[in-house]
């Protein structure tokens, strides 16, 4: 039995982590990018009534915000994104999530400090796209 496979059946699955990836999406939550911080103040606002969580563990990855309830993962991508190998590791990331249920939203990181509003109501959209919002609580 692997050490994760412990974790307790109260949470909904998305939520039940290995404690390590936890603890390092803690660390990472403390030291985001400038276009993170940015895109989380507006975020935190609840747009198009979708509540985000940032910073989210999802073995063996940390999503930057996800939207738990239209399974809707967004990734703010700087340039080392274009470069190397990161490209294909990105599409590998991608599908995995996507075998989870998950949809990724990936914006360049320059186009978040550019177009904010932008960006937001593109997130907002892809949100509606996936659950169209009925003036609900979010799930998570």
């Amino acid at each position: 039995m692997r050490k994760f496979d412990k974790i307790p059946d109260v949470l909904p699955e998305v939520l039940r982590q290995p404690i390590k990836a936890v603890k390092r999406a803690r660390e990472l939550r403390k030291d985001m990018s400038l276009p993170e911080v940015l895109l989380w103040v507006q975020l935190q606002r609840h747009p198009g009534g979708h509540k985000f969580r940032k910073q989210v563990p999802q073995h063996p990855y940390t999503l930057d915000f996800a939207c738990l309830k239209a399974n809707l993962v967004i990734e703010v991508d700087g340039e080392a994104h274009n470069r190397g190998d990161q490209p294909r590791k990105d599409e590998v990331r991608d599908r995995i999530m996507a075998e989870r249920g998950f949809r990724t939203l990936r914006l360049p990181a320059y186009e978040v400090l550019k177009n904010m509003e932008g960006c937001v109501m593109a997130i907002v959209a892809a949100c509606d796209e996936a659950n169209p919002p009925l003036g609900g609580e979010d799930r998570a």
